[in-house]
């Protein structure tokens, strides 16, 4: 069956947006500790993932990510609370914006072709392939 799935983002002026990629990038960054590895474990260059995370630092009053002093295991990279707040503003936008429109997105799901008419149409052409043979 198909899945209608809803996909945010918020412009933010002209130039400046936050959508789903920069939401789980964030994300990333707050499960991995490091710019690196969240761009790793996204598949994203560290240079991509770097600029993400200075475009979001530039386009807010507060930064979103911040490297974190070295020790004995290295520097790393953290969400600021800031970051932590937009990531969670962003996921309650999302909910309810999939709130208010599940009832619509299931009326396309329903519309669209989905796995039960392929399934039904290789089924069909299977039976009347078999038939055929056993003529």
């Amino acid at each position: 069956m198909v899945e209608a799935r809803l996909t945010l983002r918020v412009d933010l002026g002209e130039d400046r947006a936050i959508g789903p990629g920069k939401i789980r990038l964030l994300e990333a960054i707050r499960d991995a500790g490091s710019i690196t590895k969240a761009g790793i474990a996204l598949g994203m260059s560290y240079r991509r993932a770097w600029l993400l995370v200075d475009d979001m630092n530039n386009c807010f009053r507060e930064p979103v990510v911040a490297a974190q002093a070295g020790g004995s295991h290295g520097g790393g990279t953290a969400l600021t609370p800031f970051g932590a707040r937009l990531i969670d503003q962003y996921r309650a936008i999302e909910a309810d914006a999939y709130s208010a429109t599940a009832s619509r997105l299931r009326e396309l799901e329903a519309a669209c072709k989905g796995m039960r008419e392929a399934v039904a149409a290789t089924k069909s052409h299977a039976a009347l392939r078999r038939r055929t043979i056993a003529r």
